[in-house]
Order: structure tokens, then sequence, then C-alpha cells
């Protein structure tokens, strides 16, 4: 019942092992690091990059190589809807990404997806592997072993940590996500916050109808189902399970524990 399918629908998204080799959902935290580590690449286009310094100059990536963008034409259309287009010369560069200047990628092992966009001020810490078309806003923060799949939203003052984006998921403004796992197009509310550690130490447990099971996790955030959404200013506290469809209202702390699909907790 409290399975990766019990969730989510794994259907189209590319990164659908971390969850083979789990019983509960949470399980694939404990196997992320391991499971980023082995898919994740240091692109050529990539390596001649200063480490840990920001960008000077805007770069086009594409086909494992890297075009200063001032001899590219770029439209910035809808990434999430493919609306990224570059051409370099009047020729169309298909799934082409953008790497705009300021942005600053703290080791080599990043792997950056086709039709993705990073804006300035941007900071990504190795290991991370980010899916096409996706968005990754002014000011993020990706804090290293992120999992992000396709079309997914990291917003402007957004903190990811060892989290885990199903397709489409989207943390657009001032969101924290400590050990988490985000569903297909859920969506965070401003400031939408993810608690991952307890006040009292020991591993995270997580409250259901059937008892209380240990995660076996220290720091466990939360898993949020398909298409749940999160309101403004919101919290979830360590080992919280929100079901498909369900509603985190504005300005509410989600118990930690089960909650059914289409939950309303206000």
């Amino acid at each position: 019942m409290y399975d990766a399918p019990s969730f989510f629908d794994l259907t189209d998204y590319p990164y659908t092992e971390v969850f083979s080799d789990t019983g509960y959902a949470w399980q694939a935290l404990a196997l992320l690091k391991e499971f980023v580590d082995d898919r994740v690449e240091a692109p050529s286009a990539l390596q001649s990059l200063e480490n840990g310094v920001p960008l000077s100059e805007p770069l086009v990536l594409h086909e494992g190589t890297s075009i200063p963008a001032r001899e590219c034409d770029i439209f910035y259309g809808d990434t999430v809807k493919g609306g990224l287009e570059v051409y370099c010369r009047g020729e169309f560069l298909p799934g082409a990404s953008v790497v705009m200047a300021g942005v600053t990628l703290m080791g080599r092992k990043i792997t950056i997806g086709m039709g993705v966009l990073i804006e300035s001020g941007a900071l990504v810490k190795a290991p991370a592997i980010i899916g096409d078309q996706t968005e990754i806003r002014q000011g993020a923060y990706l804090r290293g072993y992120c999992l992000v799949g396709k079309r997914c939203v990291v917003g402007h003052s957004t903190e990811v940590k060892h989290s885990i984006f199903l397709n489409d998921a989207k943390a657009g403004h001032f969101a924290y996500l400590g050990d988490s796992i985000l569903g297909g197009d859920a969506n965070l509310g401003a400031g939408t916050k993810m608690a991952n550690l307890r006040f009292i130490k020991g591993e995270v447990k997580v409250r259901t109808p059937e008892g209380i099971l240990n995660t076996g996790l220290r720091k466990f955030g939360a898993i949020l189902g398909d298409r749940v959404q999160t309101g403004c200013n919101s919290v979830t506290s360590p080992g919280t399970l929100l079901g498909r469809g369900s509603l985190l209202m504005p300005n509410t702390t989600a118990p930690s524990g089960f909650h059914p699909p289409g939950s309303v907790i206000r």
C-alpha cells in the first residue's frame, strides 16, 4: 500500500529504476546516492569550465558540445512546454540547453538533459541529474544528489537537497525540499517547506492505519503523490505521506503520517 505505484504513475518516468528494489516508496531515498552516482555523467561540454566559479557568459549545450550563446539566437519560450529554441548561424539546434551567465556549477558530475534552461544565479552542486525541458530558475540551490525528471521547475530561491522530482513536478517559489519525493504534476505553493529532521534524535517513523512504521531514515521529509498541491507557506512534518490528489491548504502544517488520496488538510 505504501509502495511507489501507490503514489506515482511511473510509466514515462526516465529513472524508474530508483524505485525498483523498494518495498516502501521512501526506501528510494536510501538508494538515491548509489543510483545517482552510477548514472550521472560528467559532460565533456562542461569540462573546460572553472569549477565553482560563476559563468562569465551564457552557454548553449548541444550534442555534447558547448557554444558561446553570443553566437546564437535564443528564444526563451515556455521551457517545460518545449518553448526554448536555439538557432546557431541560422540553423535550428533541436534539444539545445541554455546555461545563463552567473550560474555556478560545483563539481563535474552534473547531467543536463535536452531543452533545459538554467537561469542566472542558480547554484548546482554535483552530483545531480536534470531531466529534459526542466527549468532551474534564478537563485535556485541544488545541494547535491538531486534527481529531477522531465518538464520540472526548481524555482526562485528554492533549495533542494537529496530529493527526487517525478515528471512535471514544480517547486516554483521559495520552497525547501530535504530528503523528499515530489510526484508527477505535484505543485508547491510559494514558501512550502518540507522538514526532514526530528527535534528528537532517532529515525523518522510514519503513522499509518496499520500502525507505526520505522522508515530506517534519520532524515526524511515528505512524499507527495501525483497531483498533490500545497498552499503558500505550508509545512510538512518529517515523515509526511500525502496520497494522490491531496491538498495541503495555505499556512497549514501537515502532521507526519499517511494521508490517503484526496485528503484535504486544513
